[in-house]
């Protein structure tokens, strides 16, 4: 039987698991994982934090979630597994006035960057057979550029005489990390680290609104410490390397 607590004044009992390193105990290459202990994380709730072993897998995970593979998640003694179901549960569970809102005012805010992630994914498989692939790419960075760059409705003043030209805001949705943050910048920290191990490419620098994006970001704990160190996103990707060969 699973247990719940019933009195709403006391924290709730919270267990992330997480895709272990290589070495079987430091954070894994798992953009996924990475976006739930962000959330976790900016949500300001007490939880604990398991990486798994994904070659050996402890007989009491087996049993907790067969055939699952991380991340998942036990909320007062109940599993939950599908990664955006569980976005979408700590959303709505851990919510105010106790907890913050994390969704982002604006949609585009999520939609942005929906599809750099396999854009990359295609130039790393295919490097360096066809250019169209890191033009792809590029595209998608100067989308993502654009709308970093443009001020949003919330930093206009209808009654100021000076126009906002370009925008100033830390992250995507403001100055606050939301959602759309935890989907998309543990996609970039792959990107920026693998695309510049095995194609020797870097972000463009006259991306200014990307880089202040990142700058940002590495500079708030709720992503710079729930990075996967950077040998091991190598180490992921060291295996598509290969197989263009």
């Amino acid at each position: 039987m699973s247990y719940r607590r019933s009195d709403p004044n006391k924290e709730p009992r919270i267990e992330l698991f997480i895709k272990a390193g290589h070495d079987g105990e430091n954070i894994g290459n798992c953009p996924f994982c990475q976006r739930l202990f962000m959330v976790l994380w900016l949500k300001g709730v007490k939880f604990t934090v398991t990486t798994v072993d994904m070659k050996k897998k402890p007989d009491e995970l087996k049993d907790l979630a067969p055939g699952t593979n991380p991340p998942f998640l036990l909320y007062n003694g109940d599993l939950k597994t599908d990664f955006l179901k569980i976005e979408e549960f700590l959303e709505q569970t851990l919510a105010p006035p106790r907890y913050p809102h994390l969704s982002p005012l604006n949609k585009e805010s999520f939609d942005v960057g929906s599809d750099i992630f396999a854009k990359f994914s295609a130039y790393v498989k295919n490097y360096p057979a066809n250019e169209n692939y890191e033009k792809a790419l590029l595209r998608e960075f100067k989308r993502l550029d654009d709308y970093l760059n443009s001020p949003l409705p919330e930093e206009i003043d209808p009654n100021s005489t000076e126009d906002v030209l370009v925008s100033t805001r830390k992250f995507l949705d403001g100055n606050h990390l939301t959602l759309a943050d935890c989907n998309l910048l543990p996609k970039l920290h792959i990107i920026k680290i693998a695309a510049k191990k095995y194609c020797d490419f870097e972000i463009p620098s006259e991306f200014a609104g990307v880089w202040r994006y990142l700058k940002n970001a590495y500079e708030r704990n709720e992503f710079s410490h729930t990075c996967p160190a950077n040998e091991e996103i190598e180490r992921a990707y060291m295996s598509v390397v290969n197989k263009r060969k």
